[in-house]
């Protein structure tokens, strides 16, 4: 029951979502609310929490596009062994240092929520990603031509 309410909420926050602004800001909205709802903050919480997750979210988005960037450079093969090599070694570099920004902000979100939100936090992302990955993959097959 209450995981029906939490994907009632979530659909709510993203229908409303949509008709206030682009995509980029419907997927945050979207999340967000439902990180909140998720997370049960407080209104204590919810100040102190957004700007540290983020400034998280931020840098991590950094990282995974400059990943993305070097994925695409090697998936071009033309390039030099050399250069290959190079990519793959900055790709470990940067999985490190996400690794690393995880370790860091876990011990900022300790200090605003309790470690059973911060586990919610964790599920939350995931459960979030999911969702919006099904429902792209929805919009695609059912944009696609029937034979």
């Amino acid at each position: 029951m209450k995981k029906n309410l939490h994907l009632a909420v979530f659909l709510l926050t993203l229908h409303f979502a949509a008709a206030q602004g682009g995509g980029a800001q419907r997927i945050d909205a979207a999340k967000a609310a439902m990180m909140t709802n998720r997370l049960n903050l407080t209104t204590e919480q919810s100040q102190q929490f957004w700007p540290v997750y983020n400034e998280f979210d931020a840098k991590k988005r950094e990282i995974r596009k400059t990943l993305r960037e070097i994925a695409g450079e090697n998936s071009s093969l033309a390039q030099s062994d050399a250069k290959i090599l190079a990519n793959l070694k900055e790709g470990l570099i940067l999985k490190q240092k996400e690794v690393d920004l995880e370790g860091e902000y876990l011990t900022k979100f300790l200090k605003v929520i309790n470690v059973r939100q911060v586990a919610e936090l964790y599920k939350t992302e995931q459960m979030f990603a999911r969702l919006l990955i099904d429902r792209l993959n929805r919009r695609d097959r059912k944009d696609q031509p029937r034979d």
